[in-house]
């Protein structure tokens, strides 16, 4: 682990960021960190053709994640045109703890090149939003795969036209340490999926009277919860100070 006065070498795609996107140059203050909490600032030492020198001015700080971690499991292996990319960067925006590309009987194949590509998306998003704990994106998995874990979650919200308007489920629902959010592909769950995520435990919620694009719901639906993990954090900590 690096300490005040350590050293790093920084090179590849990284030193082609900091110095020609950011146009970054010795002596500029920078921050790094490691996707795990950790931030540590610190000034560019010196830059050649091959890398950069990083000296930390400071011990590194570590940064504990959001009181609820969430999930997401979406079926967007057929998204095209750019749309799986925004996606990806809005989950890493909003604070998803993970991203699993979900196989369905609709949407049942998801390319490793495009894999690839998506945690190319994900990297760079964490950097432009300033996100310290990086999200996960995880290898695909499909609906048999799914129903141990959902079984096992307190809390998994499944979106699906007919449900439960959100806002309502969320009245009867408690705070966990963990949640998964599932979204279906275009032409959404087959009925057989929708029962089976059920049975395994899983809260059907509905998110208006409109049909809505996978990457749609997948944002509107982590947003939601994202901001009510928030507010019950906030009356969490306001009973305690006041008890």
């Amino acid at each position: 682990m690096i300490i005040q006065g350590g050293i790093v070498r920084v090179q590849g795609d990284e030193f082609w960021h900091m110095t020609k996107v950011l146009r970054l140059r010795t002596n500029d203050r920078v921050e790094l960190f490691n996707g795990k909490g950790g931030l540590i600032q610190g000034l560019i030492q010196s830059v050649d053709r091959s890398g950069l020198d990083f000296v930390a001015l400071e011990d590194p700080k570590s940064a504990l994640p959001q009181s609820t971690q969430w999930h997401v499991f979406a079926a967007f292996g057929t998204l095209k045109g750019g749309r799986a990319d925004w996606l990806v960067e809005k989950c890493t925006e909003l604070g998803a703890s993970s991203l699993t590309p979900l196989l369905t009987e609709r949407s049942p194949t998801v390319s490793e090149n495009r894999l690839d590509r998506l945690q190319r998306v994900n990297m760079a998003a964490a950097k432009q939003c300033q996100r310290l704990h990086e999200m996960i994106l995880n290898p695909p998995k499909n609906i048999n795969g799914l129903l141990p874990l959902v079984a096992e979650s307190k809390l998994a919200f499944l979106a699906v036209a007919e449900g439960t308007p959100l806002v309502s489920a969320l009245t009867s629902s408690g705070t966990e340490s963990s949640g998964f959010i599932v979204v279906g592909p275009e032409g959404d769950f087959t009925e057989k999926e929708v029962n089976e995520l059920m049975q395994a435990g899983a809260i059907s919620v509905g998110l208006g009277p409109h049909r809505l694009r996978v990457e749609t719901a997948t944002v509107a639906l982590l947003a939601t919860l994202m901001l009510w993990s928030d507010s019950q954090k906030t009356c969490d900590t306001l009973s305690h100070s006041q008890g």
